[in-house]
């Protein structure tokens, strides 16, 4: 990529990008996963920026932050295309790129994304209470969840917010068995019966791989026009 990147929880990267090139504008939850993508291809087609996972707590931050990033890249010339889902905005991410004029991967989340709809339609019919575990909710469960969501101290809170869900489903990105692990006794810890489906990296690769021939061809046409 353009410039090596350790992309934490919580941090809003910037940097001294070259002119032209994409960028890909992602949620910080999935910064892994799209670091592992991006490193298969050559060093200068793509780089990540992300924003702070822990919006998603915090919906009414995502799009300001979101035009802010854009205006920075298209001031340093760079392409863009944006790997969010709705994420809680109720609609205003799509409206706000529509505006601008970007595109971004489909879906309404990243649970869809990573199983895709058919699946991710039959799990929910198969059982409609179901909370969805990453690679990133597991790593960061007890942050997230049991101290984020209050559960740490008021235990009462579990079947408060969790009363209605019957069982977690970790979609795994990773075959990682201490990930597996983690799952199940987070599904303990919720009350919660435990079920697991590998997706790899679901609609993600492809996505990635069309915005850089996008890209790369946009990129060659300025350069003809020149």
């Amino acid at each position: 990529m353009t410039r090596t990147q350790t992309v934490k929880t919580g941090d809003v990267k910037t940097g001294d990008y070259t002119p032209g090139g994409l960028t890909l504008l992602a949620c910080g939850a999935l910064a892994r996963e799209i670091l592992a993508i991006t490193s298969q291809f050559p060093d200068g087609m793509v780089d990540l920026t992300c924003l702070p996972a822990s919006w998603h707590n915090h919906p009414e931050k995502i799009v300001p932050g979101l035009a802010r990033k854009v205006a920075s890249l298209r001031r340093k010339g760079r392409q863009i295309a944006v790997i969010y889902g709705d994420c809680g905005t109720g609609g205003e991410i799509d409206a706000f790129l529509e505006r601008e004029g970007l595109t971004r991967i489909p879906g309404p989340h990243c649970y869809e994304m990573f199983l895709g709809t058919a699946e991710f339609d039959a799990e929910m019919e198969d059982q409609i209470g179901t909370f969805f575990l990453t690679d990133y909710m597991v790593r960061h469960f007890e942050r997230i969840v049991m101290q984020g969501m209050g559960l740490r101290a008021y235990p009462q809170l579990r079947d408060m917010y969790f009363g209605n869900y019957t069982r977690a489903l970790y979609i795994a990105q990773t075959d990682d068995e201490g990930l597996r692990q983690k799952a199940r006794r987070a599904a303990d810890e919720l009350g919660l019966t435990y079920d697991y489906r590998f997706t790899g990296y679901g609609a993600f690769p492809d996505f990635v791989a069309d915005a850089i021939t996008a890209s790369t061809s946009q990129t060659s046409q300025q350069k003809q026009r020149r």
